[in-house]
């Protein structure tokens, strides 16, 4: 159980997107050239570990304690071993892993050695907060198949996890299952922001009243939605900028996260100094918001809802009926980030999660043959917005 007195930082150090060094020249070149360029595995990544050292130094002074790595995370664990458990006593931080049996694992021994292996890059010990990575969909019978509830139950046991939880994504609904069928799990993190608090695909504000319900502590990631809503449509930025023109645009985000009840800390994958020193002064000493600043956030979703979309609420009725198996509601999940927020790179990103990573075919490939039209209720031109999928993100 984690106990009230078990003092856990507000903001957590997401260490999904710590800073890189620019490549070298010749590696840029390679990258460029030909087919046997091609065949080579990408590098993996070069963190500017002198820049993780300086967050890291600035984030413990600063009073806040939480990192949050994984497995999946290439090279963080090992960067986090080196930055954070090597230069400072172990019983000052808290670090959290995740085990993503999803993914290459065809045993559960598979499965099993990413634990060992996140136990050895980050040379912490033990893990005071481990995670079954990103359940929901098909991906979870990978942890019931190889029986990772039992078996880091029995980690914890032995003292090498101290709180055992799991992060989600997925319906509320499915949740709520899983949390009938594991009620040992002590918390719960969750895709968390004011942009997907109403929205029927990420189910924000239904998944967080789940876990309420269940009387688990939430961590809270991507509350700025990958780094969207640091940079939101000029409409909403103006809302922010009127309120409260020294803040941030993700200060607000933040804020919005961390003032829900039962929030045991608010990740921010921070990749650089100064957008560290921008979360610290909004973070440190934050004692939740005034009812003028939920005003102010309030009205910036009703700017953002303005703003035309695909109004699809992902019932995938179409689904249902197409022929082809097209990945349709991922693909306009995909799409309206391009419409909302213009940024064609992270689209492609939630494409493949989407789209491909749920074995559906890509807009590329609808036949056009209506039925999906017909079948949908909220009568969408199904197929031409398909048509401009294909066009901008395939």
């Amino acid at each position: 159980m984690i106990r009230p007195e078990e003092k856990v930082g507000k903001l957590g150090f997401g260490l999904m997107r710590l800073p890189q060094l620019k490549e070298e020249p010749e590696a840029t070149e390679a990258k460029a050239g030909g087919k046997e360029a091609a065949e080579k595995k990408p590098s993996p990544p070069r963190f500017d570990m002198d820049q993780v050292k300086d967050m890291v130094d600035m984030f413990m002074e600063a009073g806040f304690n939480y990192f949050d790595t994984a497995w999946a995370y290439e090279g963080s664990e090992d960067a986090i071993r080196q930055a954070l458990v090597e230069r400072y006593p172990r019983d000052s931080f808290l670090l959290a892993t995740k085990n993503a049996a999803w993914i290459n694992c065809k045993t559960a021994e598979d499965a099993h050695a990413q634990f060992e292996r996140s136990l050895k890059l980050t040379g912490a010990g033990y893990f005071d907060y481990y995670l079954l990575h990103n359940l929901g969909e098909n991906r979870t019978k990978f942890f019931d198949d190889f029986d990772l509830w039992n078996w880091l139950a029995a980690k914890k046991e032995e003292g090498l996890i101290r709180h055992l939880g799991f992060s989600f994504h997925s319906t509320a609904e499915e949740l709520d299952q899983i949390l009938r069928d594991h009620p040992d799990m002590e918390f719960v993190q969750l895709q968390i922001n004011y942009a997907d608090w109403e929205s029927p695909t990420v189910q924000s504000r239904a998944c967080y009243e789940v876990a309420r319900k269940h009387g688990k502590p939430v961590i809270i990631m991507e509350p700025v939605k990958g780094g969207m809503l640091a940079e939101p449509p000029e409409s909403v930025k103006a809302v922010f900028e009127a309120a409260e023109p020294e803040s941030s645009c993700a200060s607000w985000a933040l804020r919005f996260c961390a003032d829900l009840e039962g929030v045991l800390t608010v990740l921010s994958g921070m990749s650089s100094r100064e957008q560290m020193q921008d979360n610290l002064k909004v973070m440190k000493g934050f004692g939740g918001l005034t009812e003028e600043q939920r005003q102010v956030l309030a009205a910036a979703k009703e700017e953002l809802d303005r703003i035309p979309i695909i109004p699809c609420t992902a019932c995938d009725y179409c689904a249902k009926v197409c022929p082809n198996e097209i990945g349709i509601s991922g693909s306009f999940e995909a799409m309206n980030i391009v419409n909302l927020y213009d940024n064609v790179e992270f689209a492609k990103g939630k494409m493949s999660f989407a789209v491909d990573g749920h074995g559906k075919k890509r807009a590329t490939e609808c036949i056009q043959c209506g039925a999906c039209e017909d079948a949908c209720p909220q009568h969408i031109g199904i197929v031409e917005e398909l048509k401009k999928v294909a066009e901008v993100l395939c």
